[in-house]
């Protein structure tokens, strides 16, 4: 690959968070640019970025940390999406492993309203026990929530709270 199309991709990938690599060459860009994939904080998007990685893959990567698996190495990660560790092999150098303590208050995790339970839902400190107790009853009788603006609408919930709600909560 010619110096100038390198620049070119570095480009690319410096300007665009969710540029998906394309080969081998652009993951060695990457990792000299200084581009980390945390594993055990990845979305869907961070791990579609990786050549070669399903969409299925993704989820079960991220649905797996959620559940409070901590992934600590790349063998982790093969056996996980069942794979060969060394299809995965390339992408160690743009791959970081941390550890987050789940009750640590440097690494809070967000509740799911779709599945919390009332217990769970009590502990979030933005409203008192009798809205958590709505949160719960409305999600019983009239299913999950979609978003944010379906559970504002069905909850009357003011703008001020939803948008303080969408960092300590998901759906």
């Amino acid at each position: 690959m010619f110096h100038f199309q390198k620049i070119a991709i570095a480009n690319k990938i410096r300007n665009d968070p969710f540029y998906r690599f394309q080969s081998l060459t652009e993951i060695e860009i990457a990792a000299k640019l200084g581009i980390k994939i945390d594993v055990n904080q990845a979305n869907v998007d961070d791990w579609l970025r990786l050549p070669g990685i399903s969409i299925h893959q993704a989820k079960v990567l991220v649905e797996l940390v959620r559940r409070g698996v901590h992934l600590v190495c790349i063998e982790d990660v093969a056996a996980t999406i069942n794979i060969p560790v060394t299809r995965l092999l390339p992408f160690e150098p743009i791959l970081y492993f941390a550890y987050y303590d789940r009750l640590s208050i440097l690494s809070p995790q967000k509740i799911n309203l779709n599945q919390a339970s009332l217990a769970e839902i009590k502990q979030i400190s933005l409203w008192d026990d009798n809205l958590a107790n709505l949160v719960f009853e409305e999600r019983e009788t009239k299913g999950k929530y979609r978003n944010f603006a379906d559970l504002q609408s069905r909850l009357d919930l003011g703008n001020e709270l939803i948008s303080k709600l969408i960092y300590d909560v998901e759906l």
